[in-house]
């Protein structure tokens, strides 16, 4: 049977260090003029959240995960690739990235995430809901039409949740970036 990352419930490796003291932890704190903005517009960007060494780790991880032949494919909850023989043009779509691979699973547990996320939701306690992997090569439909991802969450009450977005690429206007309503 294949190991299901789901049953651990904290980091299971190394890729990012768990801070041994406050002032470590302080360090991924968003600042007064972040959360002022984030309040203000519904979004705060701009925060370098992986060192380039956690970047390529992720990428290698996704690059086995975007195998449709992958031997851990079934423990995905979705999982969608198009049939291109050419890796320039693979579109793929997949939630559950967090219970097949260490890293995305450790991702869960950066203070990067939960510090940030947990002062933008007003102290409260930070609660994983679930990953999603979105990759498209640049200049390739796959589009992703305007929406609120509240719409999707019907098990929660408004400012009770947040989306965390990272690029794993460089993300341009010209290649086909994530695009934010300020106020929405």
């Amino acid at each position: 049977m294949l190991d299901d990352l789901s049953t651990y419930d904290r980091p299971i490796g190394d890729l990012f260090p768990v801070p041994a003291s406050a002032r470590e932890w302080e360090r991924f704190r968003l600042s007064d003029e972040q959360v002022e903005f984030f309040r203000e517009h519904g979004y705060v960007s701009g925060i370098r959240v992986l060192s380039d060494g956690q970047v390529e780790t992720l990428r290698e991880e996704l690059r086995g995960l975007m195998n449709p032949s992958h031997a851990k494919r079934r423990l995905f909850y979705e999982y969608h690739a198009n049939e291109s023989t050419d890796p320039a043009r693979v579109l793929f779509h997949a939630l559950g990235a967090w219970r097949a691979a260490a890293g995305f699973h450790d991702l869960l547990w950066h203070p990067a995430f939960t510090v940030a996320s947990s002062q933008l939701l007003g102290g409260a306690a930070v609660r994983f809901w679930h990953d999603q992997l979105f990759c498209k090569p640049a200049r390739h439909g796959g589009v992703v039409a305007w929406h609120q991802d509240y719409s999707y969450w019907t098990r929660t009450t408004p400012l009770a949740h947040l989306t965390c977005w990272v690029a794993l690429d460089d993300a341009t206007r010209e290649n086909g970036c994530v695009h934010y309503v300020p106020g929405s």
